[in-house]
């Protein structure tokens, strides 16, 4: 159950959910011609709304229509953005689980298990080519605005590839001389542009919003979407372990380097220091172990620095927005919407 503080834009979420799914089922990609059209749908198509269609709480197109209507638009004008970016998630979250090797996404098989490798990426790939197409195929945009859309979009992907290059990279090379600031630009990168800040912006441009709304809009959302990461991170570590599933403290067993991992080796010494280190490396799946790790991280004060350095993001995030001209309604959302990213327990 939400807490109060996060009340309104729990609401928020449940009430445009309804005319988010409706959209994506009516863009959804087809194939466009008879010939072939049978396989198309099997090998393609239908992999590709199989996956978007159990999407979860669709936060990130919600943004999409609030920046709109923070600016006096109308949040059915950026439907088109709210949709490219959900496809983008269902690209990026189809790819990623080929990266990590993972069972289970929203509690069923990934797609790559039901569909083989190949394939998988494949579906994925053609989600990334219909962000752009969504946008240029919208009807009642301006090239204007399209053009404008398109290069939030673009930087969106490419930064969130560059933070994907380095969370993998330094997986593959095991590399652990990773240090708090590397950790927050990685996250900024992969998570804090598509989960908080673009979302916001493109939803801001569609609604006719100005230069210093948009901006304004921009810096309240990096700040949001980067707690958001943190936050992932904590439940990964301390959440509800049944919430989570099969899904707890992978982080550990992966070896992700999240800011409780690099906070906690820079500040142990020693045996633990070393014990930490080889528990993170070790790829352990033994939950006595996954215990010891998150008790090491504790005593470093691993979990509490970042459950405060999330509260300090936010608290950064809601003094950006009290600079920004946006509409009442909206901006009590909006808040509400930093107090659920660090408050959220799934």
């Amino acid at each position: 159950m939400a807490s109060q503080s996060q009340g309104a834009f729990v609401a928020y979420l449940t009430r445009v959910r309804p005319l988010v799914e409706g959209y994506l089922r009516e863009i959804a990609p087809h194939a466009t011609s008879a010939s072939g059209a049978d396989n198309l749908e099997r090998y393609l198509y239908g992999p590709l709304w199989d996956f978007t269609r159990g999407g979860g709480k669709r936060t990130r197109p919600a943004l999409c229509l609030l920046g709109a209507e923070a600016v006096g638009g109308n949040a059915r004008d950026a439907l088109p953005a709210a949709a490219a970016i959900e496809t983008f998630q269902s690209a990026a979250l189809i790819h990623d689980d080929i990266a990590d090797e993972g069972e289970l996404r929203r509690g069923k098989p990934c797609t790559y298990r039901t569909e083989g490798v190949g394939v998988a990426i494949n579906v994925g790939d053609l989600g990334i080519v219909n962000t752009f197409r969504l946008l240029l195929d919208a009807p009642d945009l301006s090239d204007r605005v399209r053009l404008r859309l398109a290069r939030e979009l673009a930087n969106m992907e490419l930064r969130t590839v560059e933070g994907q290059a380095l969370d993998l990279g330094w997986a593959r090379d095991n590399r652990w001389d990773v240090g708090v600031d590397d950790y927050l630009y990685m996250a900024s990168h992969k998570t804090a542009y598509y989960s908080g800040a673009v979302p916001l912006v493109m939803g801001a441009i569609c609604g006719g919003g100005t230069d210093a709304q948009v901006e304004g809009l921009r810096s309240f959302g990096m700040d949001c979407g980067l707690a958001f990461q943190i936050q992932d991170d904590l439940l990964n570590l301390v959440g509800d372990a049944k919430a989570q599933g099969k899904d707890f403290r992978t982080d550990i067993t992966e070896g992700k380097r999240t800011l409780v991992a690099v906070w906690s080796l820079a500040y142990l010494k020693g045996s633990e220091h070393d014990e930490l280190l080889s528990l993170l490396s070790g790829e352990t799946t033994d939950p006595a172990k996954l215990a010891r790790a998150v008790e090491l991280m504790e005593r470093a004060g691993g979990v509490a620095h970042a459950r405060e350095y999330a509260r300090t993001l936010v608290r950064t995030a809601k003094s950006h927005l009290s600079n920004v001209d946006v509409l009442d309604e909206a901006r009590a959302t909006l808040l509400s919407m930093a107090d659920f990213f660090v408050e959220r327990l799934d």
